[in-house]
């Protein structure tokens, strides 16, 4: 009888000491360490530019390592890069060189009185001239390289575009009609193109047809009617009745692309908001709710090698696809998804590896100012 009514005090003194505990913990906040990780949102200013210009600055007129990606016709095809590319020779491949210029122009024209304008202009006004563009078009004519850049420098080449017709200032008049010529051939290859190009590519890398719509479409939408109208309707075709997109299977080793996050970006561009997120939901399914459960930060091994340092470059497009469909969507998850990618590989560009420093401060800066 004793053991039992001990037994019984002892339950009651345990439940009763368990039982504010409880509440305790029911009421008290979480900790720092229990609360979810806040991350910044980046911004443009002259921190942050004089962070970034520096790579595509130093990067525009270096020559080498170049990496050319021609086909060679015969042995008179064997030439320096700045004899084959006189604008854009610099930052080891053809289009890292494209879109370091448009990196520069992108600070100049959001900052006019940034302290290195003048460095930047001289430069800028070296490659971007009417000769050297014409040998360009001619590089871009020749029977063997016809789909050199295809589709990956074009689109970055219609962003220079872009940016200099959408600048207006006397400067970018200049540079944008010294352009004008390898635009208009770049415009048409897309025309020819797309029509015949039967199945989009779906890869992480260059090809990718999502990423290379997405970039000429904002530019056609201000600047080629006849091309919008293809690419919307080539995008209807190639992506509206996908479902279920494998977004767990990413990223692969050397992607920087995300396949289902660029065709995501890309049908925002296309669709009517309502008609979007019915897509988006069969594309993504609950996406929209719970984004951080299917994407991790993609992590980096080693900076030196070319390929593995896509990874930085694939957070930076992550993210910049995450701000255009959150903001859209008003979807603050997908917000500060974007920011923790962004967050992981933007200190680390300065690894002093030029691996990822002749190209990465173009997503970086492309992803900062899709963050506003």
């Amino acid at each position: 009888m004793k053991k039992i009514l001990i037994i019984t005090l002892l339950a009651i003194f345990v439940f009763s000491c368990k039982e504010p505990l409880k509440e305790k913990l029911q009421k008290e906040p979480e900790t720092k360490t229990q609360q979810e990780s806040v991350y910044t949102k980046p911004v443009l200013d002259t921190k942050s530019a004089n962070y970034l210009y520096h790579f595509a600055f130093d990067c525009i007129d270096q020559e080498y390592p170049n990496k050319l990606g021609q086909v060679l016709g015969d042995a008179t095809y064997l030439k320096e890069p700045s004899e084959l590319h006189p604008a854009f020779y610099g930052c080891f491949d053809w289009h890292s060189s494209v879109h370091g210029h448009w990196t520069l122009l992108n600070i100049l024209q959001k900052l006019p009185n940034f302290e290195h304008k003048e460095a930047i202009w001289k430069k800028l006004n070296s490659t971007i001239t009417k000769e050297n563009i014409l040998k360009e078009v001619a590089y871009f004519d020749d029977t063997h390289n016809k789909s050199f850049e295809r589709t990956y420098g074009w689109a970055w080449l219609l962003k220079v575009s872009e940016t200099l017709q959408d600048w207006k200032t006397p400067e970018a008049i200049q540079l944008n009609e010294n352009l004008k010529p390898l635009v208009d051939l770049i415009e048409q290859k897309y025309i020819e193109f797309l029509p015949k190009l039967k199945y989009p590519i779906r890869v992480g890398e260059h090809p990718n047809t999502a990423f290379g719509m997405s970039f000429a479409l904002d530019y056609a939408k201000k600047y080629a009617p006849q091309l919008e109208a293809i690419i919307i309707a080539k995008s209807k075709e190639y992506y509206l009745n996908d479902v279920n997109c494998p977004i767990t299977w990413e990223p692969g080793g050397f992607d920087f692309l995300s396949p289902c996050l660029q065709e995501a970006a890309l049908m925002l561009k296309v669709l009517p908001k309502s008609e979007y997120i019915t897509w988006l939901d069969a594309f993504l399914p609950n996406f929209r709710a719970q984004p951080e459960s299917y994407l991790e930060v993609a992590e980096v091994t080693d900076r030196s090698d070319g390929k593995l340092a896509h990874l930085d470059g694939l957070n930076f497009s992550r993210a910049w696809c995450l701000y255009e469909i959150g903001h859209k969507l008003k979807n603050d998850k997908m917000l500060q998804l974007a920011n923790k990618h962004f967050e992981y590989s933007y200190e680390k560009m300065d690894s002093g590896e030029y691996a990822g420093a002749h190209w990465l401060a173009s997503f970086a800066l492309y992803a900062t100012l899709k963050s506003n």
